[in-house]
């Protein structure tokens, strides 16, 4: 049995989970979500938690019944609490701002980039008082959805390991290069 499968996922007051033809919708304080499940996976909401079950013991059948619960727990995590990540900008120029719901940022191209959310993503920007450094918070309710914003803004200038300028999540540790040796004087 699945270890990840066959724990229950406890349904927080307000979320609302319902299924039909093989896609799941999950409601909560935050908003809706949506998903298409693989169709052999069984959904079953009792008692105020939801259990996943799985129709077999064959390979598909066990990989599927975990993904499967994890994704129904991400949704409910979604809908009651969001989700969120954060990146920081390092080096001396690069600097982010709000334009409206758009995200620009200057990192060191002849041209700003500005960034469009994908839908049901917020950015904000603050800067740090003491550093100079601009941290840019990416949030929604969708797991996935937010991931992918973030790595497509980090994509934009990666952490250079020289001088460690760039897009960098919080807390990523960026391993750095040693620049170039100098020759000492002229020799023969």
């Amino acid at each position: 049995m699945s270890r990840i499968g066959k724990l229950p996922i406890p349904l927080p007051k307000g979320v609302e989970v319902s299924r039909n033809n093989g896609a799941i919708r999950v409601k909560g304080p935050k908003g809706t979500l949506e998903r298409t499940l693989p169709r052999d996976m069984e959904v079953v909401v009792e008692d105020g938690r939801v259990l996943v079950q799985r129709p077999t013991d064959g390979k598909e059948h066990r990989s599927l019944h975990g993904l499967t619960r994890t994704l129904v727990a991400n949704m409910v995590k979604g809908v009651t609490d969001g989700y969120s990540k954060t990146l920081e900008i390092h080096g001396v120029g690069y600097r982010a701002a709000m334009q409206g719901p758009n995200l620009n940022m200057q990192v060191g191209y002849s041209h700003g980039v500005e960034v469009i959310p994908k839908p049901g993503i917020q950015f904000e920007v603050r800067q740090e008082t003491n550093t100079r450094m601009f941290v840019i918070q990416i949030s929604g309710i969708d797991k996935e959805v937010v991931g992918q914003q973030a790595a497509e803004i980090r994509a934009v200038r990666k952490p250079e390991p020289y001088k460690g300028k760039g897009l960098r999540y919080q807390g990523e540790q960026v391993r750095r290069k040693a620049g170039k040796s100098a020759k000492g004087g002229k020799g023969k």
